[in-house]
């Protein structure tokens, strides 16, 4: 069974065709890259993924179970975490209470992050330090570099414990420094946690390493799905995104 797929994904608005009969299905595990121009669809096919959207026509399912007009607190709910192109941290809080909110998110019908303090600050700590912030706990999350708030981010994330885990650009304005540590990162959440990871990336050189597949949008189609390598030679590809073999 798949962790995520789409069949006969669509979505119109006002007489535009952003995302066309996509079908897709990501394996249990699988780290899949999602690359295409500017306007390609790829938030928008996140969106939809996650229920901010609802689609014209199609299914969304997540490990088989048609989750297409559930809401995206109950997706959440059921194992599907996102992140944002731009960040989504309480910049006034610290670290730690940043990623305490998040675990008490996961379970907001009881009280133990309240009643136990303790041990949800020990919580938070271990996700901080499984991203590389174990010494960031007490600073204000505003006060971040942006690298540093991207991981934060990630941390959040996890705090939520998804089983699948969609990345919306995660090294925009990232600086060049923090770029190996950051895919470094999301190749740990993906191989070392067993979680089912869609990465939608423009820095090639990060999906190249990183992604066991590449699905490649344009126009809100799926122009090809298959390996990093076969998807690099493939020459529609090339002449709709990475740019035709002459003008390499």
């Amino acid at each position: 069974m798949s962790a995520l797929s789409t069949r006969g994904l669509s979505l119109a608005i006002g007489g535009a065709q952003l995302v066309t009969d996509l079908t897709l299905d990501v394996a249990q595990g699988e780290l899949l890259g999602v690359i295409g121009p500017n306007g390609a669809g790829k938030t928008t096919l996140f969106n939809l993924l996650t229920g901010i959207l609802a689609p014209t026509s199609g299914q969304v399912l997540l490990n088989g179970r048609d989750v297409t007009r559930t809401a995206p607190h109950t997706r959440a709910r059921l194992g599907l975490g996102r992140t944002f192109q731009t960040s989504s941290l309480f910049p006034a809080l610290s670290v730690v209470e940043n990623v305490r909110l998040a675990l008490q998110a996961r379970n907001p019908g009881t009280l133990s992050v309240l009643r136990r303090p303790g041990r949800a600050a020990d919580n938070a700590r271990e996700h901080l330090a499984s991203v590389g912030l174990a010494d960031r706990g007490a600073v204000t999350a505003g006060s971040l570099a942006h690298g540093e708030q991207r991981k934060l981010e990630i941390a959040l994330l996890l705090a939520l414990d998804p089983a699948v885990v969609l990345l919306d650009e995660p090294m925009a304005g990232v600086g060049s420094g923090d770029v190996d540590e950051l895919s470094a990162l999301i190749g740990r959440i993906g191989r070392e946690q067993r979680r089912t990871v869609l990465l939608v990336e423009h820095h090639m050189d990060v999906v190249l390493g990183l992604a066991d597949r590449i699905a490649v949008l344009h126009h809100g189609r799926l122009l090809a799905c298959d390996t990093p390598k076969a998807v690099m030679a493939d020459e529609t590809v090339q002449s709709a995104y990475l740019g035709t073999r002459s003008a390499a």
